[in-house]
């Protein structure tokens, strides 16, 4: 249907009620509802024009992370990704998306290659996953991301299942991270916080502080 700034977006509903909106430009998910309660922040101040990428949800970083020889976190949240497949298991709906590289990923990064998003919703949860295959004749590197963005309230907020991490802390010198372990088994946010935790596990609880566990 017609999402924000005309731009188009899948609605995904799911016969327990939840339901995702997912926009092609960017292929970026900017709304799960499990009730009426959503779980994904967009800044108030996003733009939806379809010339920068959609401020929050969860946008794809591709094929760089952060800064680098080219635009920042990559092309894949700047472009228009296309519908390859949809599907419905047992009133659970699955969309997959696929972006491909063209002239203008070309003029920044020049390799082949096929990205493919499968997203699927059931009533509690919640699957995204991103593959990306080379199509060229040379081998490539890359870096990638979903971004994600949740609703919070950052005083009440905490996340288990780090323990024993070794910590790159970024705060207060982005050039010169502390190394360190992280011993906690609550971290919580009490100020500023920028840290990178190396070799996380697969499973992360996150209380979002608005009676929410993610």
């Amino acid at each position: 249907e017609e999402g924000e700034g005309n731009l188009p977006k899948l609605v995904l509903t799911s016969n327990g009620g939840s339901r995702v909106e997912l926009y092609l430009f960017g292929g970026c998910i900017t709304s799960w509802k499990i009730g009426n309660r959503d779980l994904i922040f967009v800044r108030p101040d996003a733009v939806f024009n379809g010339q920068k990428p959609i401020s929050g949800g969860i946008p794809h970083c591709f094929p760089q992370f952060g800064p680098g020889p080219m635009q920042q976190h990559g092309f894949a949240r700047n472009m228009t990704w296309s519908v390859a497949s949809a599907g419905n298991l047992e009133g659970n709906p699955t969309v997959t998306l696929e972006l491909k590289d063209n002239f203008y990923t070309h003029s920044m990064w020049d390799f082949g290659f096929l990205a493919t998003y499968k997203v699927t919703l059931d009533s509690k949860s919640l699957s995204t996953e991103l593959v990306i295959k080379n199509t060229d004749n040379k081998a490539f590197f890359f870096s990638t991301a979903l971004h994600t963005y949740f609703h919070a309230s950052v005083t009440g907020t905490s996340v288990k299942g780090l323990k024993g991490c070794k910590t790159l802390n970024k705060f207060p010198d982005p050039a010169n991270p502390i190394v360190g372990l992280e011993e906690r088994e609550i971290v919580n946010f009490p100020g500023f916080v920028d840290c990178i935790y190396l070799d996380a596990p697969n499973k992360l609880l996150l209380e979002n502080g608005l009676g929410d566990t993610i």
